[in-house]
């Protein structure tokens, strides 16, 4: 699927599949067949050592592999944003967060394989237990970064994988 666009209808092979809003929605005229791309819960954390940086994840592969990322991911299905929280947490750096708070959402666009998914991304603070040590999750973590932030200008250095996390930051500065 090349521009959020079948070439075949999914039930039934029908060439005349149509896309419609953006990528959004499939129609076959022929089967009568729906689809819906509709938008994704996904989650990040913001964890902060005892110097208050934050904790950064270095992608370890598309998209945007190679830039910093919160630790976090997708939802499951039936699975609260909270509890996704913890989840990935545990997955990504391999510590299980005492707590998580809710801090925000921003949406997303997450393009992966020539496919684009809209998603809201929830974001949660996270404390750790004292003395964890971070075991990155290879296939998804290629490095940890601790990274000050301190005001609006920091956040523009940093390299940041996805406009969501940007948000989230410039948010989190005006609540310290």
């Amino acid at each position: 699927m090349k521009d959020n666009k079948f070439n075949f209808c999914p039930e039934c092979g029908s060439k005349n599949i149509c896309t419609k809003n953006s990528g959004r929605k499939w129609v076959c005229p022929d089967c009568g067949f729906e689809l819906y791309n509709n938008t994704a819960a996904a989650v990040g954390l913001l964890i902060q050592n005892e110097k208050g940086e934050l904790l950064f994840e270095k992608r370890a592969k598309e998209p945007r592999k190679g830039f910093l990322a919160f630790p976090g991911g997708f939802c499951e299905p039936d699975e609260s944003g909270e509890n996704a929280a913890v989840r990935e947490c545990f997955e990504e750096i391999g510590v299980r967060p005492l707590s998580v708070k809710y801090i925000c959402s921003y949406p997303n666009t997450y393009i992966y394989k020539d496919v684009v998914y809209k998603t809201c991304d929830m974001f949660f603070t996270a404390v750790l237990p004292a003395g964890a040590q971070l075991k990155a999750e290879e296939s998804e973590v290629s490095g940890f970064e601790w990274v000050g932030v301190k005001s609006a200008e920091d956040v523009e250095k940093i390299p940041l994988a996805f406009v969501s996390a940007k948000n989230t930051l410039l948010k989190w500065l005006e609540t310290k």
